[in-house]
């Protein structure tokens, strides 16, 4: 899948395209048929398949101080467009310029002189232009002056007809239910970052941690202990739900939390690998996959009782993982 960063790198001539806009944070369940429509759609018109979608959210313009928290990076959201099948993906910087365009010029300057679109695809809450001005009936208007259809897609609801959204995921996350979080995205939650020193407690109590970076990518869950892998090596470059051939896969314990046992004050996910004390992961790029949350985060009276805790939840996490040695 090719990645247009900015009109500048469209290829003179492309298109036709089938054409979808969103931001299409975290590419849950509901985003994926979208785009798998959009591909549908495209290879029986003999067009590419594009999708628009926008750097940074654009909250960050609109209500910065209520920009949401990206279920996913950048990087591992193209991952999870490509997989849909799509031929490219149209990255736009959102600006306060970018904002500031009216409905018509938008949809003339990024969609028909730039992409050429006999088909674009949008949601029926769809907005677009200054001050969202436009909507589903504006871009079919716009469509017959300018030579191409639109289909308005329903909302895609799951068995219990709520709608799919990042919204409900973000929801998911905050409680740490971490199963109903994998049916909206279609996957399990996942942080991928580089691993960097902490205090070394884990290490000293005989249970090293993998800290991740706290710029790493991915939104982090609740406080608690989870059941969950960490996946190193080459393909774990990618929180996507894809390993590479030569990755691997390691069962964890995984701590979201301040550790309060040591009045610790900053917020840090680090993950235990079960069984192993011989990892040196310093420096390396891995993902942390959450499965189950197994408690809450609690202060414990001594190290004695959380190690004994510790020993408890290690053997907990195998049992959920279906790992031998539970």
């Amino acid at each position: 899948m090719e990645v247009w960063e900015g009109l500048g790198r469209v290829p003179a001539g492309t298109g036709p395209s089938v054409v979808t806009i969103g931001n299409f944070d975290g590419v849950h369940r509901g985003h994926a048929q979208v785009l798998r429509h959009v591909v549908d759609q495209a290879r029986e018109r003999g067009a590419i398949a594009v999708a628009m979608t926008f750097d940074p959210h654009p909250s960050s313009v609109h209500r910065p101080e209520a920009v949401p928290e990206q279920l996913t990076g950048l990087g591992d959201k193209l991952d999870l467009v490509a997989q849909a099948g799509l031929d490219a993906v149209l990255l736009v910087a959102y600006t306060p310029d970018f904002a500031s365009q009216g409905p018509e010029q938008f949809v003339r300057r990024y969609l028909v002189d730039t992409l050429r679109p006999v088909l674009v695809v949008v949601g029926h809450d769809v907005r677009f232009g200054a001050g969202n001005a436009g909507d589903r009936t504006t871009m079919a208007e716009l469509g017959r002056r300018y030579g191409f259809e639109v289909e308005v897609l329903a909302d895609v609801a799951s068995d219990d007809e709520r709608r799919w959204s990042s919204t409900w995921a973000r929801e998911l996350l905050a409680a740490g239910r971490m199963g109903e979080l994998a049916d909206v995205l279609g996957r399990r939650h996942a942080m991928r970052g580089a691993v960097v020193h902490g205090e070394a407690r884990g290490r000293l109590l005989g249970f090293p941690t993998a800290n991740l970076d706290p710029a790493s990518s991915g939104a982090v869950p609740a406080d608690g202990i989870y059941a969950g892998w960490l996946v190193r090596g080459a393909g774990a470059g990618s929180a996507a739900g894809g390993t590479g051939e030569s990755s691997e896969r390691l069962p964890a314990a995984i701590s979201v939390g301040s550790n309060p046992t040591f009045d610790g004050e900053t917020r840090q996910v680090e993950a235990h690998v079960i069984g192993r004390t011989d990892l040196d992961l310093y420096g390396e790029e891995v993902v942390v996959e959450f499965v189950q949350r197994l408690r809450p985060t609690l202060r414990y009276e001594g190290v004695e009782a959380l190690v004994a805790q510790m020993h408890t939840d290690c053997a907990q996490a195998l049992e959920v993982l279906g790992v031998p040695g539970a």
